[in-house]
């Protein structure tokens, strides 16, 4: 699944928010860009490239994960978002997810076109306790989206989602702790919680990683950032 990074930069807003995540992918590219500024990256164009034979690089079925060091609805990208969209449109034989922060201002930023949603885009809103999901979640599910997921990353407390999970509107919710020397820690209980709200909403739920830290029946763990993926699959709780 290719990263598709257009820009560069993402301003964090909210105190429950580090950017580790954006800072660790940015390292490991070889960025030295500060995260707090905003610019177009060499991979701007990256879904609509084309061999020397005129076919796209990346074929039809391709998945596209937009975003994934920045926020597509950041403010200091809407002067190129406009060509975003075009390309997504041009690719309709591919699929684009990205996440947001930035919910709010998704309606502002959509193309003319974009009427109910586009089929090929999967809009996923991130939350990371219990206030933001209740501000940024009914925004999410009042907005014009074909495909839509919840994140709660990083998970930093309980989070009680019954009254956002509704098959019909969310596809699927994922869980994941922070990462980092920093992290604040995840627990355990909260994943199983959310775990049982989806499976009463009858809603597919992924525990996509541990985060650094991880508390489990009283106790700490660290757990090293390339065990993190596989510790969370080993807890058996992905229902997708």
């Amino acid at each position: 699944m290719p990263m598709w990074n257009p820009w560069h930069g993402c301003h964090k807003i909210s105190t429950g928010c580090k950017n580790c995540y954006v800072y660790r992918e940015d390292a490991a590219c070889g960025s030295m860009i500060p995260s707090s500024e905003v610019r177009k990256t060499s991979s701007f164009n990256l879904p609509i490239r084309r061999d020397r034979y005129k076919n796209f690089k990346y074929p039809s079925g391709t998945h596209f994960r937009l975003c994934f060091t920045s926020d597509l609805l950041i403010e200091e990208a809407d002067p190129w978002r406009t060509e975003i969209w075009r390309i997504i449109k041009l690719r309709s034989d591919s699929k684009f997810t990205f996440l947001t922060k930035r919910i709010d201002r998704l309606e502002k930023c959509l193309p003319s076109d974009w009427g109910d949603g586009y089929d090929n885009v999967n809009i996923g809103c991130t939350t990371e306790n219990q206030d933001r999901a209740d501000y940024r979640l009914p925004i999410f599910l009042s907005l014009p989206i074909k495909h839509r997921m919840i994140m709660i990353e990083p998970m930093l407390e309980p989070v009680n989602l019954r009254q956002y999970l509704n098959p019909a509107l969310i596809e699927n919710v994922s869980v994941g702790g922070e990462s980092g020397k920093y992290a604040r820690p995840l627990n355990y209980d909260w994943v199983l919680d959310v775990h049982s709200q989806c499976i009463e909403a009858q809603i597919p739920f992924n525990f996509h990683q541990t985060g650094s830290y991880l508390i489990k029946d009283g106790r700490q763990y660290h757990i090293p950032r390339q065990y993190q993926h596989d510790q969370a699959k080993k807890a058996g709780l992905d229902t997708f």
